[in-house]
């Protein structure tokens, strides 16, 4: 039996320990909000983020983090971009405490403006300088409300060590999901992240009445603006955007109304304000912070990001949708 820590109990954190529980591992959830914690122990549910669902009842969540990662042989960060760092900090004050090593697995997906990192360097920077081999990252098209169902889902699961990357797999899969390895972390991470602000755009669109060739050429151009990033920016493999990570995510996130991203977007092409859309989710829509640091990188490095720049000017500069669309069709003819 391996045992899990899960730090963040939102649905997705949720839906991912109730599977390690079902898979026959020990699994504590870690969460600050002590109602939701409560919930979980008393009555194996979390009706605040997934209503009509049952947890497995092995399952056991905690406001304490130490109390969550102690002896767990994987942290698993299921957190928002914003909150990793803060998290990261606290649990490496754990780790220095009982000098444990436990593999640190993420589920995010996002890029941290400012620093413009990805969430593993983030884990590398503030807990394994040295061990950066012992992070896994998984990432791929998949929805908690789908996973929780027991959908027929495939995932990646990426690191530096083709060993570590094979110990996930091994405790993650089961006969509902199938999880692949990879050795490019960086190109795994870039498309889990990116693919959320494409999904804005698909939303935006949706949401001022264009159809499926709109949607076809948004993705595909969408898809090309990650391999490019990834690629000049993260040093990624391009091949690694045709995969699950890749194309796979970008479908179900551009495509599903399960997809935050993609409903956040919609009601910002219905006409609906950033500030009003992100109080009223009631979930963390990870393409609107994401959008912020590829911005920052198109500018400072010179790469061509114009779906990217036109979901950053509407959310932020407060451009007009159909003007930005215009902009857009509008640009200098060039090869594909």
């Amino acid at each position: 039996m391996t045992k899990i820590a899960v730090l963040g109990n939102g649905s997705w954190g949720s839906v991912l320990g109730s599977m390690l529980a079902d898979n026959g591992n020990e699994v504590t959830f870690y969460g600050n909000i002590d109602a939701v914690n409560n919930e979980i122990n008393e009555h194996h549910t979390n009706s605040h983020y997934m209503k009509d669902w049952q947890l497995n009842p092995t399952t056991s969540a905690t406001g304490d983090l130490a109390e969550a990662i102690q002896d767990a042989d994987i942290v698993l960060f299921v957190l928002p971009t914003s909150a990793i760092r803060i998290v990261a900090k606290q649990v490496k004050e754990v780790l220095d405490q009982t000098r444990a090593k436990p593999l640190l697995v993420t589920a995010t997906k996002g890029i941290e403006p400012g620093s413009k990192k990805l969430i593993s360097d983030i884990l590398k920077e503030e807990v394994y300088p040295n061990d950066s081999e012992k992070i896994v990252a998984i990432s791929g098209p998949s929805h908690a409300e789908n996973v929780a169902q027991k959908d027929l889902t495939a995932i990646t699961c990426a690191s530096e060590s083709e060993e570590n990357a094979k110990k996930v797999q091994e405790v993650f899969a089961n006969n509902y999901v199938r999880f692949y390895t990879n050795s490019d972390l960086e190109g795994v991470e870039v498309g889990g992240a990116i693919k959320n602000v494409i999904a804005i755009a698909a939303g935006i669109l949706a949401g001022k009445g264009y159809g499926d060739d709109a949607k076809a050429a948004l993705m595909t151009r969408g898809l090309a603006e990650i391999s490019r990033l990834g690629v000049e920016y993260f040093g990624a493999k391009s091949k690694t955007f045709s995969g699950l990570s890749g194309i796979g995510d970008l479908i179900v996130t551009c495509t599903s109304v399960n997809s935050r991203n993609w409903r956040a977007g919609k009601q910002i092409g219905e006409g609906k304000t950033l500030d009003y859309v992100l109080k009223n989710m009631g979930q963390v829509v990870e393409g609107a912070t994401t959008v912020k640091a590829v911005h920052e990188l198109a500018e400072e490095k010179k790469i061509d990001m114009p779906i990217n720049e036109a979901v950053y000017h509407v959310l932020y500069e407060n451009a007009d949708v159909d003007e930005e669309i215009a902009r857009m069709m509008g640009r200098s003819p060039k090869a594909e």
